[in-house]
């Protein structure tokens, strides 16, 4: 069994579950910019995540030229789905890459070195914490959202 896949799989099914809470918002409140987040909207948070993965494990770990994914590019669920899909080819070419060499360390322009465990780690611990904003955004503006954490796979 590949943990780090199995791990990666049950990430994308807590994605899912909160993309379908996100498809509940209306397309006003996807992009609603909160003031007591710092600006951040939902639409905003998504984009961030998915260039996170983009940075650290595309160009820095896989030493590709990924650029940025510019928020005003993505303005619903539908095409973050296609975005995040994107997302998981890269970080399976990273697992893949890293299988068995997860003490191998990166050098990260001028920020030091980081193994391959520690940027796995950062992604997806990054992700769950932008995830329990998106949906404190939703309640904020009325929705209730279905419980999106990791639970027992089926």
């Amino acid at each position: 069994m590949d943990v780090f896949k199995t791990q990666y799989d049950w990430i994308q099914r807590t994605r899912e579950s909160l993309f379908d809470y996100c498809e509940t918002l209306s397309p006003a409140d996807y992009v609603k910019e909160l003031e007591n987040f710092g600006g951040d909207s939902v639409q905003s948070l998504h984009v961030h995540v998915a260039n996170c993965y983009r940075v650290w494990l595309g160009n820095r770990a896989l030493g590709k030229s990924l650029s940025k994914i510019e928020i005003e590019s993505v303005n619903n669920v539908e095409k973050m789905r296609e975005i995040f899909r994107g997302t998981d080819d890269l970080v399976y070419e990273f697992l893949k890459k890293f299988s068995g060499k997860w003490d191998e360390t990166n050098k990260v322009d001028g920020r030091g070195e980081f193994t391959a465990l520690w940027l796995f780690t950062h992604t997806i611990t990054h992700e769950f914490h932008h995830k329990g904003q998106i949906v404190k955004i939703g309640r904020q503006l009325g929705y209730i959202p279905p419980d999106t954490d990791l639970i027992e796979p089926q």
